[in-house]
């Protein structure tokens, strides 16, 4: 995965009128258990907390004991993997590289919070799970709430919202040391301790951990940091103060997609090798990988909550995020070959010390069948010197940002009945993205040719170490003469208001809500003249100056409680969501796009609940409609009108539409004390609903008429399947409790319905087939803890876990839809798919174990 921190800043506004309920499967008495449990341990000041027979959205809730006895070394949000309509996996297979969709949605139309912080990156709304791989260690519960939710603020919780809460100050006095192992030499050390709240209000709590090794896949070594302190203050009843500050500095090698032909090429036709990776090989004897991600993204976080009366109270945070590091590429090519296009050794890795060794001028024989000296085998023409066209450097594009907000909600109680809050919300957000060398692999300097203050080129000599700094405050590059390969900076603005009214009595709870933004992005490209530099036609300076664009939210729900053991709910909501970075300065450059449009989402829900002293179920219904998404194609070729080619012709497509919906069933049953079941299943249907249009323009932004007189381009996009996740989802787990302190549990998911990806700018003509249907799959996992209590509350704790306990073979990504028959298939199949496209295989048979002591 490569960071692209947010890029740009914003302060946001937001307006809201709602009411927080929550849809969690639990009987009255265990609900209100539990929900005091989330508030006592975790800071919810400005958390919107869903509240099961109350809140009418669909909800799920992790707590603290199924992550600690079930995550083991799965990546973080596969706790979530048995949730409907959730499709999660560990995408490449490189530590913190997994992904999680939610009805069909990435992150980047998925909110992200911790403790009601938004975290999505300010300028593409992703988020790199590898920057809170450590929150496993400090999560108190994990809340996901499918659709629009139940959260006050503008945030693009247009397929859900997935809102981490971490551990408060002021839990319970307890330590911790735990050791933890897996496969492929996974080693976790932990230690944590918590003060407890002292007799003047005073508590702390502090952990630290170290996690190293591999994931099953090849070349993917990796080391991990996390720390957490929090500090607490309750001086009285009125006022609570809660400090936190944690980060999770990391790095790790990284896996990109093979087709199914390499992989088969390295392992079997039946069988084709799902740890190769391509990236990677030896360097002097040691691993060596061209793909490192490396990022240290520590959050600090002040918040207070002020009972202002019995009626009142107001709950504020101020918050900043200092993000450092990149992700590792490379420069060059050697006789005009790229480095992953050069041949390989036998075992399919990358002959890095011939690399170093053709680098310094000495004769290599990349290809025995062409002659010495000739071709690919020509000898280095310039030794020790590197520049974009000859020779290989290794660079990193760093992705850095300084991140400041704040959030303030007050909550008033009208009458016994109604309720109303409201609020503020604003960020600033700077991003750094410059480049630097971080080995020159036996040169001794590398040519920058791309800044135009600087022409023809200046000369870089400075290594930078692909790891974090332990200093999360330094500076994102210290010496701006050693840049390399780009430099930009970016600017986000974001100021919100939010209101929110409700109502309840004892059987029906109902809300209103709405939002305003305002977001601002500035793009700053470093290497521009200013008043010379040209860009698709037209002149361009450094800075671009802030393009401002608004948007807002309207939300609503019912919830009645037909008697103690039934109710329904029913939501709705629209949203004119603010178009992304990329589609504000298409192409990374300083053109402004022309044809701005917000993002149009409406979405509808209807739900059922069953509760009584032994089971629990909830079904939904959704409906949701994506309207105006940016899509353009790039890179045209055609005649105009005299006759003549005319290339980078390219098309603003508008009207592309989205439909999700579905229906999601969950169950939990409990017959016995000692044994409980639980069931999902999720069935999607989302795919694009008509066609879109576009007007063709030149490289200069002028409009553009081909000779053929058709001056638009459509896309047939109808009907077709949406891509990257599973439509069809179910799973069934077991937990047996023989002994209090003895569990077993097990868990079957299946996956059906899961389209690869599919570019839907190619899909130019009428006979388009759209996304490739890959095969099912079913996964079994199995595991246990068990507790020895020893002498003055003291515990042992043992879990262990083994994750695809049948060791399935199945495809996991699908990052490409190549069909029999087209021209860049291969004619030959494994279950069905042409062995041309590239994918992802889910990992084979893992496992994981720990011990903690607690006292």
């Amino acid at each position: 995965m490569n960071f692209k921190p947010l890029k740009k800043s914003m302060l946001t506004v937001v307006i809201t009128l709602s009411t927080a309920s929550v849809y969690y499967a639990q009987t009255a008495k265990d609900t209100v258990s539990r929900e005091k449990d989330i508030e006592q341990v975790v800071l919810t000041g400005v958390a919107d907390i869903a509240k099961d027979r109350k809140t009418p959205v669909a909800v799920s809730t992790i707590k603290e004991a199924q992550i600690v006895e079930r995550l083991g070394n799965q990546e973080f949000p596969e706790i979530l993997k048995s949730t409907p309509s959730i499709y999660a996996t560990k995408g490449g297979g490189g530590f913190g590289d997994g992904r999680v969709n939610i009805r069909g949605f990435d992150t980047s139309n998925t909110a992200v919070m911790i403790n009601g912080v938004p975290v999505n990156d300010m300028e593409g709304g992703t988020v790199y799970w590898s920057n809170w791989a450590g929150l496993s260690d400090v999560t108190s519960a994990m809340q996901v709430q499918r659709g629009l939710g139940s959260s006050k603020l503008a945030i693009a919780s247009v397929g859900g919202t997935i809102n981490v809460l971490t551990r408060a100050a002021d839990k319970k006095k307890e330590g911790n040391v735990t050791l933890g192992l897996g496969n492929d030499g996974y080693l976790k050390t932990l230690f944590s301790y918590n003060t407890g709240k002292s007799d003047k209000g005073w508590a702390t709590s502090f952990l630290m951990s170290r996690t190293a090794g591999n994931t099953y896949v090849d070349g993917s070594q990796f080391e991990a940091y996390n720390y957490y302190f929090a500090l607490g203050y309750k001086p009285n009843e009125k006022h609570d103060f809660q400090f936190t500050f944690t980060g999770a500095p990391q790095w790790h090698m990284q896996n990109f997609q093979s087709t199914i032909e390499t992989l088969q090429k390295y392992g079997s036709a039946d069988k084709p090798n799902r740890r190769y990776n391509s990236n990677w090989g030896y360097l002097n004897g040691e691993e060596m990988s061209q793909s490192v991600n490396y990022y240290s993204k520590p959050v600090m976080s002040l918040n207070w909550d002020w009972t202002m009366s019995e009626k009142s109270k107001l709950s504020s945070v101020l918050y900043g995020s200092w993000g450092r590091g990149g992700g590792t590429g490379v420069l060059g090519s050697i006789n005009g070959t790229s480095i992953n296009s050069l041949p390989k050794t036998a075992d399919g890795l990358i002959r890095f010390d011939d690399i170093v060794s053709w680098n310094q001028g000495n004769a290599v024989v990349w290809n025995p069948s062409v002659a010495p000296g000739t071709g690919i085998n020509k000898v280095n023409a310039t030794p020790g010197i590197a520049t974009r066209t000859n020779g290989l450097v290794k660079r990193a594009h760093v992705n850095s940002h300084d991140w400041y907000g704040f959030l303030t909600n007050f909550q008033h109680k009208i009458n016994q009945n109604w309720n109303f809050s409201a609020g503020l919300d604003g960020r600033y957000y700077y991003g750094y993205h410059p480049g630097i060398i971080t080995d020159f692999w036996g040169n001794s300097q590398y040519r920058e040719t791309n800044d135009n203050n600087q022409k023809p080129y200046y000369t870089v000599t400075q290594a930078y170490n692909a790891v974090p700094s332990a200093n999360p405050f330094a500076a994102a590059i210290k010496d701006k003469t050693q840049i390399a390969s780009r430099n930009y900076d970016g600017e986000v603005m974001w100021l919100g208001a939010f209101g929110q009214v409700e109502y309840s009595n004892d059987n029906l709870s109902a809300f209103l809500q709405g939002s305003f933004s305002e977001q601002g992005f500035q793009r700053i490209d470093n290497w521009i003249v200013d008043g010379v530099t040209k860009q698709q036609g037209q002149v361009v300076n450094t800075k671009t100056g802030f393009k401002y664009l608004s948007g807002y939210n309207a939300k609503g729900g019912v919830n009645y409680n037909i008697d103690e053991n039934h109710n329904v709910f029913v939501n709705a909501g629209y949203y004119s969501k603010q178009p992304l970075n990329y589609a504000v300065y298409p192409n990374s450059q300083q053109v402004l796009n022309p044809n701005l449009k917000n993002e149009k989402i409406g979405s509808a829900e209807l739900g059922y609940g069953f509760r009584n002293s032994k089971f629990r179920g909830n079904l939904n219904l959704y409906y949701t409609s994506w309207k105006d998404r940016f899509t353009r194609i790039t890179g045209l070729q055609m005649k105009d009108q005299a006759g003549v080619d005319t290339r980078n012709i390219y098309a603003n497509i508008e009207g592309v539409t989205e439909i999700h919906m579905g229906a999601e069933l969950e169950l939990n049953y409990k017959p016995l004390d000692i044994l409980e079941f639980t069931g999902m299943f999720s069935m999607g249907d989302w795919h694009y609903k008509g066609n879109a249009q576009g007007s063709l323009f030149d490289e200069n932004n002028n409009a553009f008429t081909p000779q053929d007189g058709a001056s638009s381009r459509t896309l047939y996009v109808d009907k077709i399947k949406v891509s990257d996740a599973a439509q069809t989802t179910a799973s069934l787990g077991f937990t047996v409790t023989p002994v209090k302190a003895f569990k077993v549990f097990g868990n079957w998911n299946y996956y059906d319905k899961y389209f690869a990806v599919f570019d839907i700018t190619k899909a130019s003509s009428a006979n388009s087939k759209g996304a490739l249907e890959l095969p099912s799959y079913n996964l079994f996992d199995a595991g246990l803890s068990y507790t020895f209590s020893l002498n003055n509350n003291q515990k042992l704790v043992l879990t262990g876990n083994v994750y695809n306990l049948l060791d399935t073979y199945y495809i996991s990504d699908g990052k490409s839809s190549i069909f029999e028959g087209d021209s860049n298939a291969k004619g030959i199949t494994y279950k069905g798919i042409d062995i041309a496209n590239q994918v992802y295989f889910g990992f084979g048979r893992t496992w994981s174990a720990s011990l903690s002591y607690r006292f």
